[in-house]
């Protein structure tokens, strides 16, 4: 992955945001992440891809910030399973934009959502990692962009 293609998911990541009620999302600067200590939230949406790249992109944040999530899309339940919902909602949605700039070869898979630190052992890295964190209002999450060639 080089600068142009992450540039795409933060693209892709500041769309979604945007698309809520308000706009103080802010992307922190993306950087290479260890994989034998993967950053995992309370919630963990994960998106296999194949294809040209192989890997994985997720979307991992806090309880709170997804229940604001829902409250911002008009949903005033927020049970575990709303929340797994969403939570895989954002990491398809972000990736599934990705997928139109990187054309048919970027084929991506349904979402499969974990909750709490179990989220780690579902994660097969790349050797090289990217973190690139996300702040909206005064929650922050994370989206990792794990690919190889």
């Amino acid at each position: 992955m080089d600068e142009d293609d992450i540039q795409v998911l933060i693209d892709g990541t500041v769309g979604y945001f945007h698309g809520l009620v308000d706009r103080t999302t802010e992307i922190g600067a993306p950087y290479l992440m260890s994989r034998e200590q993967p950053v995992v939230s309370d919630y963990t949406g994960i998106i296999g891809i194949e294809g040209a790249r192989h890997g994985l992109i997720y979307f991992t944040a806090p309880s709170a910030m997804l229940r604001h999530i829902l409250l911002a899309h008009g949903e005033v339940q927020a049970t575990t399973e709303i929340m797994a919902d969403i939570v895989g909602e954002v990491a398809n949605t972000i990736s599934g934009n990705a997928r139109k700039h990187f054309g048919s070869e970027f084929e991506i898979s349904v979402p499969t959502v974990h909750r709490g630190p179990e989220a780690a052992k579902a994660l097969y890295l790349a050797e090289r990692s990217f973190l690139i964190p996300i702040s909206w209002r005064q929650y922050q999450a994370a989206l990792v962009v794990s690919l190889r060639d």
